[in-house]
């Protein structure tokens, strides 16, 4: 054990970024374990809730666990040349993240001191807080998408995969920390699986879950329990916000006026129309459209960016760049897109289909109380399509 090893402190950079070409090499690797010819980021992404989903938890068996306000990864288990255990955190930009703490370890069930490779976990880091206030890194696991080089995990069920993952990774791993309990405050980050729930259990979600969690939430995700892992946008995999939680990544387009001097300045031999970088520029919002001969392309939303006055002075004040940063917007009780945060984890705004999706969330505004009020039909739905399967 490294002597210097401790927890991450940033979840953002959580190691060292693999520079090219290692970071190519890495790609193929993982494009090769999962059996697919692309080598872009290989997670899933939910679509945005709307009211007919709530058909969907009807029809369909899913699972439900919080949307935790971290920052998503998958976890590479892998080795280096040296045969050496060794892990990457994948953002999705598609960087990978080496965990250069070297103390990280995923012992194998039948052998302590062996590891697992080949293995892609799919998660979220999150800063936990404490009672004593101390932050402390969590990489909560919703999903597993390779297990010791086999890919055909990914065709199987969604509590096939979580099981695979809690019988081979989790139960080994947990062990290793009952009889090493000192040995976890040395950790980059500590592993957990996500508490799932059957989709009925939701008043349990808000009333239990949610209240104890120890990092922020922004949700609740459903995942159907019979799918295969889908690479990209996946349908059965349902992101529930809050109406006027839902947020949208836009790219950010600064237009700044062009002024005429006024007389003090024309006194300074100033004489021309200037571009005044002082007040508040006409903010634009742009939505990605795909790329055309291999270059992105953009339309511009339907509305601005609402900068009040003193926000535009703080953004000045900071003096970071602006011009094309991506930007997640959230709408204010005006009806106003309002900047919540600089998205810097993200290369792209939000498609086109993206915005269109969480648009329809926004204007079905499926509230908490309408989950709660469908939870009944969802569990008497469940339990008939038990009763009706055909018993071994």
């Amino acid at each position: 054990m490294d002597p210097n090893a401790q927890p991450i402190h940033d979840i953002a950079q959580p190691g060292v970024r693999a520079e090219y070409p290692l970071s190519k090499h890495l790609r193929e690797e993982v494009a090769k374990l999962l059996n697919r010819q692309s080598l872009g980021f290989p997670g899933a992404q939910p679509v945005s809730f709307a009211r007919r989903h709530l058909d969907e938890l009807k029809k369909e068996d899913y699972y439900v666990c919080e949307k935790s306000d971290g920052i998503r990864y998958l976890l590479y288990l892998t080795e280096d040349e040296n045969r050496r255990e060794c892990q990457y955190l994948i953002d999705r930009k598609n960087d990978y993240w080496y965990i250069h703490q070297r103390n990280l370890h995923f012992p194998m069930g039948h052998a302590a001191e062996a590891f697992h490779v080949g293995t892609l976990i799919d998660g979220e880091l999150v800063m936990d807080r404490m009672e004593n206030g101390r932050l402390e890194p969590k990489f909560l696991v919703f999903d597993l998408l390779a297990l010791d080089g086999k890919d055909d995990l990914r065709n199987k069920s969604l509590d096939k995969r979580l099981g695979y993952f809690k019988e081979h990774i989790m139960k080994p791993y947990k062990k290793l920390f009952d009889e090493f309990p000192e040995e976890r405050k040395f950790q980059a980050f500590q592993v957990v699986m996500k508490e799932m729930q059957v989709s009925y259990g939701i008043e349990m979600m808000f009333r239990e879950v949610l209240p104890s969690l120890k990092h922020q939430n922004d949700g609740l995700i459903f995942t159907a329990r019979g799918t295969p892992y889908q690479f990209g946008t996946d349908p059965h995999i349902l992101k529930w916000k809050a109406p006027y939680d839902n947020t949208i990544d836009f790219r950010l387009l600064l237009n700044f006026p062009t002024v005429e001097p006024n007389e003090l300045e024309r006194a300074e031999g100033m004489t021309e129309p200037f571009v005044d970088y002082d007040s508040v520029p006409d903010a634009r919002l742009l939505v990605f459209t795909g790329s055309e001969r291999g270059q992105p392309t953009y339309q511009q939303f339907k509305d601005p960016l609402y900068l009040a006055e003193d926000e535009w002075e703080t953004l000045k004040a900071d003096g970071d760049p602006l011009q094309n940063r991506v930007i997640e917007c959230a709408l204010d009780e005006h009806g106003r897109w309002r900047l919540y945060r600089f998205r810097d984890d993200k290369n792209e705004a939000n498609h086109i289909s993206t915005v269109n999706s969480v648009l329809e969330s926004i204007r079905d505004g499926v509230k908490k109380s309408d989950l709660l009020d469908s939870a009944k039909a969802i569990k008497d739905n469940w339990k008939l399509r038990q009763q009706q399967q055909p018993h071994h």
